[in-house]
Parts: structure tokens; C-alpha cells; sequence
């Protein structure tokens, strides 16, 4: 009986180890993705702030704004 109830207890934790190995990857791979989300949403605030100075730029060579 002792024997039977150690074999269900350790496969209960092999199970919960399976788990947490799939939760494990999937936090991994998640924190990658959001990794390379960054990146972009950086990348992309040099370019706005690129075209910001450029419009800028024009519109005081226009004389829409003061210089």
C-alpha cells in the first residue's frame, strides 16, 4: 500500500514537473517576443522623432513657425 501511494504521489510531481517545464518555455519564449516588441516600438520612436525634426525643419522654411 505504501509502495502504491509513493508511486501516485511521484507521479503527481513527474506531471506537475511536465508542467512547469511547458509553462517554463513558454515564459521564455514570451519574454523573447516582448523582447523584440521593445525593440521595435524603440526603433520606431527614432524614426517619429526623425520626421518630427524634419517637419519642423520645413516649417520654418515655409515660415509657418517662428525660427
Amino acid at each position: 500500500m505504501s509502495d502504491e501511494v509513493d508511486n501516485v504521489v511521484l507521479q503527481h510531481l513527474r506531471a506537475m514537473r511536465g508542467q512547469l517545464d511547458t509553462l517554463n518555455d513558454r515564459m521564455l519564449e514570451l519574454t523573447q517576443r516582448v523582447g523584440n516588441m521593445e525593440v521595435q516600438v524603440a526603433q520606431l520612436s527614432v524614426r517619429i522623432d526623425r520626421i518630427d525634426a524634419r517637419l519642423d525643419r520645413v516649417e520654418r522654411r515655409l515660415g509657418l513657425i517662428e525660427a
